[in-house]
């Protein structure tokens, strides 16, 4: 694996690397010393699946707090997606600012997203499928989100938004507050 940190220290993009031969190729998409070696968590709770209809669909921006504080590891298996995730480590540089990764089943590219990163994504196809391997159990008192849309985020969403959740419209806009409260 080729482990690129972003701008966002603590999230790497990890690209495939590739053996060919006469059958095709292999490549390993996850290795426990590999994720250690580079500083990030290899625990792995649960493994999740996302389809999407509609291209445009948007799913987050979501993340959980601590004691319950998730990393994940993002994949497009099918179709592509724009995955965005923000820094919501208080204490951070980077607080509040966001990078956003095309990840696609052509480009077999994956986005590891560390503990207080919300995290969400826009469909760029029909069809996009999504796998998450999560580093901590679905803990719904301990699960926050934030708005897509919010103008202190700035995210640039590159198609309209065809579909997303009411819970996800509805999460409140950044305030004064803290987010990670």
């Amino acid at each position: 694996m080729i482990f690129t940190e972003t701008m966002l220290g603590g999230a790497f993009v990890i690209d495939v690397d590739v053996r060919e031969d006469e059958r095709g190729f292999f490549a390993r998409t996850f290795c426990q010393r590999e994720f250690e070696a580079h500083g990030l968590k290899p625990d792995v709770a649960q493994c999740n699946l996302s389809f999407n209809h509609r291209a445009g669909t948007v799913r987050g921006m979501h993340y959980q707090l601590a004691p319950a504080a998730e990393t994940k590891l993002v994949r497009c298996t099918r179709g592509a997606i724009l995955d965005v995730i923000v820094d919501l480590r208080p204490d951070s540089p980077t607080y509040l600012r966001h990078v956003a990764v095309e990840l696609s089943e052509d480009n077999r590219r994956a986005l590891y997203v560390p503990e207080l990163f919300a995290h969400g994504y826009q469909a760029l196809t029909d069809g996009a499928e999504v796998t998450y391997q999560v580093g901590e159990f679905y803990t719904p008192g301990f699960e926050r989100g934030l708005r897509h849309d919010d103008p202190r985020l700035g995210i640039a969403w590159p198609l309209p938004v065809t579909v997303i959740s009411a819970k996800d419209a509805a999460w409140p806009l950044l305030g004064a507050e803290e987010v990670t409260s």
